[in-house]
């Protein structure tokens, strides 16, 4: 295929940003550019970006099942499974739980688990403790 050179103009923090990702996946820039526009065009117009979205295959380098682990991917596929409402609800009951444990205890701290069971888990045991 015969390649064509041209001029464009972006910010320079995307420029760093590809040029991190060329390093990473032994690439020359040019070509994480093309096929970013590859990709970019293939969702056609107005469409969210179609490789954002796809399961990836485990040999792609922008494998995000991967980097999050079999227990997120799950907790994820399990919470897309359920209706936007009840997500939303649910959402609510974390953040007015959150809310309610920041005021009971002195100073804020910040929890993260990697399943939603681990979070129920360890409520309940805060439960038995408080």
């Amino acid at each position: 295929m015969p390649l064509v050179r041209i001029t464009v103009t972006i910010p320079a923090d995307l420029v760093r940003t590809a040029d991190d990702r060329a390093r990473a996946l032994e690439r020359s820039r040019s070509w994480v550019v093309a096929d970013a526009l590859r990709r970019g065009l293939a969702a056609g117009p107005g469409e969210p970006d179609a490789a954002a979205g796809r399961r990836k295959t485990a040999g792609d380098a922008d494998d995000w099942a991967a980097r999050l682990g079999p227990s997120r991917v799950g907790q994820l596929d399990a919470d897309l499974r359920l209706s936007p409402e009840v997500r939303v609800r649910e959402a609510e009951r974390t953040a007015r739980v959150t809310e309610l444990r920041a005021r009971r205890r002195a100073g804020a701290r910040v929890l993260s688990f990697d399943r939603y069971e681990d979070y129920l888990e360890w409520q309940r045991q805060d439960d038995l403790a408080g």
